[in-house]
């Protein structure tokens, strides 16, 4: 994990496919990718455009595409009916109001659905696609974000967010860490300001975990990457069933008896073994963690080392989120037309430095899929050039953004309304009444009912009838080392689990513990224990 205070290069970073370069250029998963001005050499940067209302505080690739990003936003509406509902709640509550949020996230269609939740202005760097920026600026977002950004663009959008005349953010919102590093690195006084930071990837929570411990971190910041709605539904259902949209669409291979070779049996590469398995393949898996190898074994697969199969396996899948785990040995091991990609959250896990050699030649056969070529002929299919897979070359499920986004939401809105001293400068989990609100606002898409425990059955259990239902140090995955146990009190209003008070988790049970009452608002919250 390269350090914090050290400034990302192109390739000690993780990069989503909707960052830099080409990581969704004539991405299949958009029917905008074919008729957008893809083909276009003019930077944007270049580009004076004004939107319908004379604005020109943007950077887009094509703001003609904006009634494209219209229609996104009327389907993404139909599988978010929990985001709406959170959204409509906010509309009259205003939980942000006064909130100015710069973000650094995946620029979707469904991003653009959860705007009404972020206050008054927020600034968005980096988009997977030309519509999807225009989504964003339907809402009246400051977005500065385009497909096919280069190295040097990316960190332009992220100044242009952070660097504004009249406008300071007081609040960030991240995924793996660079917009923080931004704010921290050359805009020290803003980060001093900040009243909160909200990090959803594994790779930007390991670094505030390292500002923390080495006491820089000014801000109290929330661990919305460990929460169990995150782990389970964006890592584990989404990557089941977006690992074989993607393979399928770049390489149209059948997956019956082929033999493939899965690095990491976290939840991503549970939820990738799982579905490879479904459809018959034979399925090897390494990993570092007894833990996760022993489940590896228990379901079903060998665990193996990757320099023992690398021969033999027809498709190499990275799910690790470390730096190196294909190298350029293992390349040169493989076997004629073997796929390798990678569905971890960083662009580091295949070396792919190491294959722009002059011996080595770089076939482009079709949109995100490159034939790397050896001398002696062999193929080594490489996709989306060792960046996400799902997010590069298909779609991610809008059932599971809505997830992710709801749980975003409620971070950013308890971080901003706790009264000052709740939240010391140090990361904090998501509490987990929060967590199962999350749940509690999804489950009426599949008419799902809860069984209500009895009061006899509360008391046996030593449970509130209303949860929290599981203990707050309760996580799918283990959190990270300086994590702190939080309970706040947070309750919904007029849906489900009801409006109950809350009880504190066993483990958290305070020596005096404070009257609790029911929560009339989404302003109102009760911070954590001492």
């Amino acid at each position: 994990m390269q350090e914090f205070t050290k400034f990302p290069t192109k390739t000690g970073r993780r990069s989503l496919s909707r960052s830099i370069s080409q990581s969704s250029t004539d991405s299949y998963s958009s029917a905008a990718s074919y008729t957008d001005s893809s083909d276009d050499e003019v930077s944007p940067r270049e580009k004076q455009q004004t939107n319908s209302k004379g604005s020109s505080n943007f950077c887009v690739k094509n703001i003609k595409q904006a009634e494209f990003g219209r229609r996104e936003i009327e389907i993404a509406e139909q599988d978010m009916s929990a985001l709406i509902s959170l959204r409509k709640r906010a509309q009259g509550e205003k939980p942000l109001a006064g909130a100015k949020i710069v973000g650094c996230t995946h620029i979707t269609a469904q991003t653009a659905v959860s705007g009404c939740l972020f206050g008054q202005e927020r600034a968005l760097p980096n988009a997977a696609d030309a519509k999807d920026a225009c989504c964003c600026l339907l809402l009246g977002v400051a977005v500065f974000a385009w497909k096919g950004e280069s190295e040097d663009d990316f960190w332009w959008c992220i100044d242009r967010c952070v660097n504004v005349d009249g406008w300071q953010a007081n609040m960030i919102l991240d995924d793996g860490g660079d917009l923080t590093h931004w704010v921290y690195k050359k805009y020290p006084n803003v980060f001093k300001k900040i009243r909160g930071i909200v990090e959803e990837s594994v790779t930007g929570v390991h670094r505030l975990y390292q500002l923390s411990k080495a006491g820089k971190l000014c801000v109290p910041a929330m661990n919305v990457n460990d929460s169990v709605t995150k782990q389970k539904f964006d890592n584990l259902y989404c990557c089941r069933e977006s690992i074989l949209d993607g393979l399928k669409r770049t390489t149209d291979v059948m997956f019956g008896g082929k033999q493939v070779v899965v690095c990491g049996y976290g939840e991503v590469g549970k939820g990738c073994c799982a579905a490879l398995k479904a459809l018959g393949a034979i399925v090897y898996v390494t990993e570092i963690d007894p833990i996760c190898a022993l489940q590896a074994c228990m379901d079903g697969f060998r665990v193996v080392k990757l320099s023992e199969v690398i021969r033999q396996v027809d498709v190499v899948i990275t799910c690790t989120g470390n730096k190196n785990v294909v190298t350029r040995e293992h390349l040169d091991r493989m076997k004629n037309s073997c796929i390798v990609c990678n569905m971890g959250h960083s662009n580091t896990e295949i070396d792919v430095t190491s294959l722009r050699t002059p011996e080595l030649t770089w076939e482009r056969v079709r949109s995100q899929v490159d034939h790397v070529i050896w001398p002696d002929g062999k193929r080594v299919v490489l996709l989306a050039e060792g960046r996400l897979l799902n997010l590069s070359c298909s779609t991610v499920p809008t059932f599971v953004l809505s997830i992710t986004a709801t749980t975003q939401a409620l971070a950013l809105i308890e971080l901003y309304n706790a009264p000052e001293g709740r939240y010391k400068q140090d990361v904090y989990l998501l509490p987990k009444k929060m967590d199962e609100y999350v749940a509690s606002l999804h489950l009426p898409s599949f008419d799902a009912h809860l069984t209500e425990l009895t009061d006899d059955q509360a008391k046996y259990l030593g449970l509130n009838k209303n949860g929290p239902f599981k203990p707050n140090y309760y996580r799918s995955v283990s959190a990270g080392a300086g994590s702190r146990c939080l309970l706040t009190q947070w309750a919904p209003l007029g849906t489900s689990p009801g409006t109950g008070t809350v009880a504190a988790p066993r483990s958290c049970v305070p020596k005096h513990p404070r009257p609790q009452s029911p929560l009339p608002s989404l302003l109102d919250t009760d911070g954590p224990y001492p």
